[in-house]
């Protein structure tokens, strides 16, 4: 009888009450409303930022001080050399991570788990660690305050790994690759013509979240470049409005609403596939 009932209801489209719609709203009005009294913050001065009670409504000085933070700062130059650290790194860990995602989940060999657990085992590890070390090193290469010394340790992630791995065991057959090969297929046309294909919607989100991670990573990029030389956004953040032993907010939050409006420009050209790429393979057929 429940069974019957179940597939009655099964290609029912079930409707949001009003309910659903109030909750709907109340958590879009929470997650908003930081952004927006960044923009409110923005368009006041130093002084009243910081007075009680906080100012709610816009400003009239938004103009002043988006020419103030662009023009103490190099901002133009830390938005390029951020987009172009963000872009390589994202392409480059979705890239390697897919690859060695795939061996992890389809290809035979000895020592997978094992070597699958060590590399999980390095999520546990600080970054702090490495720090020292890391920096021994750019230096003794000639490239500090150089961008590759930000990009070049970031050019694969355990996380991405994982993740590819963990969506490949479940999305692609092996009898898929299978069938690539005994049509002649060698690896790198196995690689291109199934494994991408089938691992796009994977790819897409764990490239905008490594682009996130990469455009707000602030710890690194801190100690490998300088604010005068090669400053990433974050960098440069580090010493806007400060000045006469005081610190600009309006100046600050400024500088931090210019380095969020790129991320948002993307997440609204690119949400629909982030979400598909989310939502794919939630459903087996």
């Amino acid at each position: 009888m429940a069974r019957t009932r179940f597939r009655q209801t099964a290609g029912r489209q079930h409707h949001a009450g009003p309910l659903t719609y109030v909750l709907l709203a109340v958590a879009a009005v929470v997650s908003l409303f930081p952004l927006y009294w960044n923009l409110v913050a923005a368009s006041h001065s130093g002084e009243r930022v910081v007075q009680a009670p906080a100012p709610l409504l816009p400003g009239p000085r938004l103009l002043d001080n988006l020419s103030f933070a662009w023009n103490q700062v190099h901002m133009g130059e830390a938005l390029i050399n951020t987009t172009v650290v963000a872009g390589l790194v994202a392409a480059s860990t979705v890239v390697f991570s897919t690859l060695a995602g795939f061996a992890f989940a389809k290809l035979p060999f000895r020592g997978r788990g094992m070597l699958l657990s060590l590399v999980v085992a390095t999520m546990t590890i600080p970054p702090q660690l490495s720090v020292i070390p890391l920096y021994q090193i750019i230096t003794d290469l000639g490239w500090f305050d150089q961008l590759q010394s930000v990009v070049l340790p970031s050019l694969v992630a355990a996380f991405g790994v994982f993740f590819m791995r963990q969506f490949l065991v479940e999305a692609l057959p092996v009898e898929l690759v299978e069938a690539a090969r005994m049509d002649g297929a060698h690896s790198l046309r196995v690689i291109w013509h199934v494994v991408f294909p089938v691992a796009r919607p994977a790819m897409a989100v764990l490239g905008m979240l490594v682009f996130v991670q990469s455009w707000n990573d602030f710890f690194w990029p801190f100690i490998a470049l300088t604010q005068d030389g090669n400053p990433t956004l974050q960098v440069a953040l580090a010493g806007l409005g400060a000045g006469n032993h005081t610190v600009d907010h309006a100046v600050v939050l400024t500088g931090a609403l210019i380095s969020t409006v790129p991320l948002l420009l993307v997440f609204a050209f690119l949400g629909k596939h982030i979400v598909g790429g989310i939502t794919a393979g939630a459903v087996k057929s």
